[in-house]
């Protein structure tokens, strides 16, 4: 068994161990589900973060990016995680984060990390896609900065329109788990 199939199998134990709650919930987009997946709960792990970045490093290994970023607070440990993999392994990554609005003070950004260039190609990260509003969001905000987000990456895609929804903003979703595979392995 492949490195990277094992890392997916050991990450989705941890999901199921951690962050799989079947109650009804609200979830950020106003919908009401059966379930939630509160996916921090292992991305603010030691292993959840290790396993979240050696998985997405290996799905951009090949890509010609300036950098990964995304929404604030699903992305922040995934990105902490991807930079120092990126390091380790000699190909360093830069990084972003895009805050919710811009800072009322200092220099009033909404993008953290180093300035992404005019014409740029990014990735964004997210712990967990719904209706996919934080990274649209995200995408807009790159955008009106002339930057191209081409890629985002979820540890979980509830399946509830992200994907379309990115699409049609030219921005592919590429989820490690898709809501299916992990109802059939928490019946």
């Amino acid at each position: 068994m492949s490195e990277i199939r094992k890392d997916k199998e050991r990450l989705l134990q941890l999901l199921k161990q951690k962050a799989y709650f079947r109650e009804k919930v609200i979830l950020s987009s106003g919908k009401e589900s059966d379930y939630y997946i509160d996916a921090r709960r292992v991305t603010l792990s030691a292993e959840g973060a290790y396993l979240c970045a050696r998985l997405i490093l290996d799905i951009v290994q090949d890509d010609a990016c300036d950098a990964i970023g995304g929404p604030t607070l699903g992305a922040d440990p995934l990105l902490g995680a991807v930079g120092v993999l990126s390091l380790q392994a000699g190909k360093p990554v830069e990084m972003f984060i895009i805050r919710k609005a811009p800072k009322a003070h200092g220099k009033q950004q909404q993008v953290e990390g180093p300035l992404l260039k005019k014409g740029g190609r990014v990735v964004l990260v997210d712990d967990v896609a719904t209706t996919g509003k934080a990274l649209i969001q995200s995408v807009d905000v790159l955008h009106q900065m002339g930057v191209e987000p081409y890629k985002a990456i979820c540890i979980v895609d509830r399946r509830e329109g992200a994907k379309e929804a990115l699409a049609l903003k030219g921005c592919e979703l590429i989820s490690i788990f898709d809501i299916t595979e992990i109802h059939k392995a928490f019946p």
